[in-house]
This record gives C-alpha cells, sequence and structure tokens, in this order.
C-alpha cells in the first residue's frame, strides 16, 4: 500500500502549463505521449513543423528527474495535438538551494521550458 501511495505521488509531481501560440479554429487530435519526439534544438526537427505552444514544467527536484519533466511535457504536447517538443531550458536547483532547502524543510524546483510543435508530414517531394 505504501508503495502504491509513493508511486502516485511521484508521478503527480510534475505539473507542465501551456500557453497556445496561434489557436487554430480547428483542433488536431490528441497525439499518444509515446509518439510526442523530444527535439534538442529545432535543426534536430529536420522537416518544416507548426509551433503550436510554449510549455513550461516544473517539479520537486528531490522527488523527480529530468525524465519526469520530459513525460509531463510529451503529454501535454500530445493533449493539443502536437508530434513534437523543442526544449528550451532545464534548470536544476543549485546544490546550495538543496542544502537549504534540507536544513528548513523546504522544496526546490525542476523547471523546463519547451515549445510543442507539429511535425507536418514529409510529402515526398525533393
Amino acid at each position: 500500500m505504501f508503495l502504491l501511495a509513493a508511486l502516485l505521488l511521484t508521478t503527480a509531481c510534475v505539473r507542465t502549463n501551456a500557453t497556445l501560440l496561434n489557436p487554430s479554429p480547428v483542433a488536431r487530435p490528441k497525439v499518444a505521449p509515446s509518439a510526442v519526439r523530444i527535439y534538442r534544438t529545432a535543426d534536430q526537427v529536420g522537416r518544416p513543423f507548426e509551433e503550436i505552444a510554449l510549455l513550461n514544467s516544473t517539479g520537486e527536484s528531490n522527488l523527480t528527474d529530468e525524465n519526469d519533466l520530459f513525460e509531463s511535457m510529451r503529454k501535454k504536447a500530445g493533449e493539443l495535438g502536437a508530434n513534437g517538443v523543442i526544449l528550451d531550458a532545464v534548470n536544476e536547483a543549485s546544490a546550495g538551494a538543496k542544502v537549504a532547502a534540507a536544513i528548513f524543510g523546504t522544496g526546490t524546483q525542476r523547471k523546463g521550458r519547451a515549445i510543442a510543435i507539429y511535425v507536418l508530414p514529409d510529402s515526398g517531394k525533393r
């Protein structure tokens, strides 16, 4: 029972908010999080894409890792119909902040920013 409670707490510890960039009158169908690809730069996309939304994620540093942050971004992007995410920045709490948090019983935040995108299908023309 404790393991189940701990699992539920850690999966809910990362929150991702989205700000739509160009709200489309036609909503894109949802995309499964596993089908949302993570790119480190726009150059890695390799095909034309449309920017859907800015993503901002936060999670407790001692309860989450970067993978949790990326999974939360994938989930939110997929809900918006995006099939890709271009990472902007991931910020970790400093060692000093973590020590202070341990002493004072406060939390430290891991934060990430990204852009949810829709990569256009390959037209096959060269």
